[in-house]
């Protein structure tokens, strides 16, 4: 078999040298002829790189990046950087595992039976030494087995009538204990809500799985008993807006939504439905909350903050820049403000392919700075330790980016109302509320808590809700 030859970097002006070298041996009519076919080889490859550039051009301009992660964004705006090793500020934890099998752990939610050796007991001696004795080891063997059901299941209890054949008395055996006569506990409503609101299944597909496994719940039947459980949980709704009402971080952002018919207060002219999430947390406990009407994020978030207790200190609030994020409270309640980097970043995601030189300094310049957050956590720092190590090493990361962006600006290298204009404006007008972490010990980087959590209100758009009481 032949060996490959290696490609090589030749020029058409090499090849035309070389051609002059040879020019006596092949005769002018030779010479002419290789002469002619190494510049048409030359026109068509200068067309095929024009070409390959144009599609790449065209790629960047009508096709977004797959994720927003600086590297993907880089490597379609057509930059691709070689990563910079950059030494971690301090020791970073063991390596975090590998994509692979999920073990016994991963089940938190699985049923648990402990199953004893059949023939050995603890100090039995050894079967194989015959000498020792063998005593029940920490870590047990474990074996996972999945099996599938019904989400909701129906048991029928067949009570055994006897009567007497003199005097027609019918005597009917007790149900077991805990068997009732009515026919839906509060599993089966936690379920249907479960399924209906947190993974937004449409009540008729519901109610056709049920009917194709052999348990018939038509859609009345389900609204019922959802409806009925939630009038039974009020109290512990209100008493989670008030412990909710007590965080000392708060993230909000609202998304639209689709109601058919929503009761509005007679004053009220405004046209667009919202879903509010509310996402607090305080030590040790994190607390969601939604709202569906025609109020804002802040107006929903300033409802939540009438149950605050005077005299705590400041909640912190994250959300993004818009107006409608931000409460008006009426109770003495301050809010320290902080404004989500994500968006501000997403502004130079967008405009990348255009920019790609400024926005990828942007980019990297973030990227260090949620690596830095990252480390944070990893190694398990209190809010006091993460603001300091933000301020040791995220403070001049920053500071050098809002030189930069003055500079850009200020020193006309930047069009003001072009695309990179926008975004680096809108950094510098919010900066006070994005850089709160460098300064309130547990002030988060971005809202994206709150933002995965309305991904389930976001999952009922392809639905329309038949109807919906009043917003709270």
């Amino acid at each position: 078999m032949g060996s490959v030859v290696p490609p090589l970097d030749v020029s058409a002006e090499e090849l035309e040298a070389l051609l002059e070298g040879v020019r006596e041996v092949l005769g002018e009519a030779g010479y002419q002829k290789l002469k002619a076919a190494i510049r048409t080889l030359s026109y068509v490859t200068e067309l095929l790189k024009k070409r390959e550039a144009t599609l790449a051009s065209l790629r960047r301009l009508l096709c977004r990046a797959r994720s927003e992660k600086t590297e993907a964004v880089l490597e379609q705006a057509g930059i691709l950087r070689s990563p910079t090793p950059r030494e971690p500020p301090t020791e970073v934890g063991s390596k975090k595992p590998g994509h692979g099998r999920h073990g016994a752990k991963a089940y938190p939610g699985a049923q648990r039976i402990e199953v004893l050796h059949a023939t050995l007991h603890r100090g039995d001696r050894c079967p194989e030494c015959q000498r020792g004795k063998v005593y029940p080891l920490q870590e047990p063997g474990l074996r996972v087995r999945m099996q599938g059901q019904a989400p909701i299941a129906a048991t029928v209890y067949q009570l055994q009538k006897l009567r007497c054949n003199l005097c027609g008395e019918v005597f009917t055996a007790e149900a077991p204990a805990g068997v009732d006569e009515e026919k839906y506990d509060a599993t089966t409503a936690s379920m249907i809500a479960l399924l209906r609101y947190g993974s937004g299944f449409p009540w008729n597909r519901l109610a056709d799985l049920e009917e194709s496994l052999g348990l018939p719940l038509p859609v009345a039947t389900q609204c019922e008993v959802v409806a009925e459980a939630a009038t039974r949980l009020q109290p512990a709704m209100e008493e989670l807006i008030r412990q909710a009402a007590q965080g000392e971080v708060m993230h909000n952002d609202d998304t639209a939504m689709r109601i058919l018919r929503l009761a509005r207060e007679p004053s009220d002219e405004r046209t667009g439905v919202f879903t509010t999430g509310i996402v607090s947390s305080g030590p040790g406990w994190r607390a969601a909350l939604y709202a569906s009407g025609s109020k804002h994020a802040g107006e929903n978030l300033a409802e939540v903050l009438k149950h605050r207790v005077a005299g705590l200190r400041s909640p912190i609030q994250m959300c993004d820049a818009l107006s409608r994020n931000t409460p008006k409270t009426a109770n003495g309640v301050k809010i320290l403000l902080a404004n989500c980097m994500a968006h501000g970043r997403r502004q130079f995601v967008d405009v990348a392919a255009n920019f790609p030189e400024e926005c990828g300094y942007v980019l990297e310049s973030l990227g260090m700075v949620y690596a830095n957050d990252a480390l944070t956590r990893e190694q398990g720092l209190d809010a006091n330790e993460r603001l300091r190590f933000h301020q040791q090493y995220s403070g001049p990361l920053m500071q050098q980016l809002h030189e930069w962006s003055t500079d850009q600006l200020v020193g006309a290298k930047t069009e003001p109302n072009s695309g990179l204009g926008r975004a680096i404006s809108y950094m510098l007008n919010h900066w006070q509320p994005l850089t709160l972490f460098l300064r309130e010990a547990g002030a988060p980087l971005d809202n994206n808590v709150v933002e995965r959590a309305l991904k389930k209100a976001i999952l009922h758009r392809n639905y329309v809700y038949p109807a919906i009481t009043r917003s709270t």
